[in-house]
């Protein structure tokens, strides 16, 4: 009980570890917006622009430039329309219906995100009933929405959490899964244990949320990369990652047929053979030393002659369809890792060995039998 204990409080350690950054970001910043707007801009409440700053930065991954943009024009949109209503209408239960439906459908006819249309709306109900006699007008609200916004973008570019480090953490997350797959896969196939295979099975298909994170992570690194100046040395280091990113989730596609169709294989008559295990473990371990490579800034070419060489070597013996199948996969997931590594694709499908090339005897006719 106690080491589960241990466990979960060492995973929310390290999950605060990761946000704390852009914890300390939204707490700065959410304070310098309301200075600045009442210190400078004369608003005695200016609630719009720490609200901006908190929905610019958020706490997780995403597109901060965009969803700045969407949340002052949606917070204007949702003002101007509230003020020019409740200067008509009044403010009361049906006006705020009334005001929320037109903001809101203003804003889809606009073809705005999702924080675009919430802001609209949700500006516009605080407009119309808890505003309308504070004596500030809709040019303030705006004002301080976008000086939130401004702040949130100072805020990634001088505050910023290591674009390199997000890439690399939720990299090394998806390569960890791609190996481990490949890994359980291959004990499957030596011991024909077909709860290990199950087990690579499951494995593989959690890892769609991994990648997906990657892809968040790469998304926001770009981001901070390019408007923090204190991060534009690593745009070359996270080129790696985003060069990257595509081979890798379809290595892990691959990687789901692979142990789903090794699990198959291990009910039929002919299991495959440990050859084909031992070629799953160099992939595997090839997607480990692709990991550190990456991770340590450079071009990854000690996996790239690993993967070549596993690529290089005879098929093994053909032992029915699903081993067939696991062949084409694990042929499939090295030339995904080969790109991962910036080889070309002419020079990654080139590196296969042929599939028709002779797996028994290798003898010149004239010196067989």
């Amino acid at each position: 009980m106690r080491t589960r204990l241990g466990e979960h409080v060492r995973e929310r350690l390290a999950a605060f570890a990761v946000v704390a950054p852009s914890i300390a970001q939204a707490a700065v910043g959410a304070g310098l917006a309301w200075t600045v707007a009442v210190n400078l801009l004369g608003h005695p409440h200016p609630f719009f622009a720490p609200i901006a700053v908190l929905i610019g930065l958020g706490v997780g991954l995403g597109q901060r430039l965009r969803r700045v943009a969407e949340l002052v024009v949606g917070v204007s949109l949702g003002v101007g329309v509230g003020d020019l209503l409740v200067a008509w209408i009044g403010s009361g239960p049906w006006q705020i219906a009334l005001v929320v439906a037109l903001a809101m459908t203003t804003a889809v006819l606009l073809d705005g995100g999702a924080l675009f249309v919430g802001q609209a709306g949700s500006s516009a109900v605080l407009v119309a009933a808890l505003l309308p006699g504070d004596g500030s007008g809709g040019l303030d609200r705006m004002l301080d929405a976008l000086t939130g916004g401004v702040i949130a973008i100072a805020a990634v570019a001088l505050l910023p959490a290591s674009p390199f480090f997000l890439a690399a953490r939720h990299a090394s997350t998806v390569l960890d899964a791609l190996s481990t797959v490949l890994e359980r896969a291959a004990q499957a196939i030596e011991t024909r244990d077909a709860d290990l295979a199950a087990e690579a099975l499951e494995e593989a298909r959690g890892t769609q949320g991994a990648i997906e994170e990657f892809q968040q992570a790469l998304a926001t690194g770009k981001e901070i990369a390019t408007i923090s100046p204190l991060h534009w040395h690593r745009r070359g280091r996270l080129a790696l990652y985003q060069r990257a990113a595509e081979p890798m989730d379809h290595a892990l596609r691959n990687a789901r047929v692979l142990a789903r169709r090794t699990l198959a294989a291990l009910g039929e008559a002919d299991p495959p053979s440990a050859s084909l295990a031992d070629s799953l473990r160099e992939v595997s371990e090839a997607a480990l030393l692709l990991q550190l490579e990456l991770a340590a800034g450079r071009e990854p070419e000690l996996a790239r002659q690993a993967l070549t060489a596993v690529a290089a070597r005879q098929r093994p013996e053909r032992l029915g369809f699903s081993a067939d199948v696991i062949v084409a996969q694990l042929r499939s997931i090295v030339v995904d890792l080969l790109l991962a590594t910036g080889a070309a694709p002419e020079e990654a499908g080139a590196a296969l060995a042929p599939l028709d090339s002779p797996t028994r005897d290798r003898r010149r006719p004239e010196q067989a039998g």
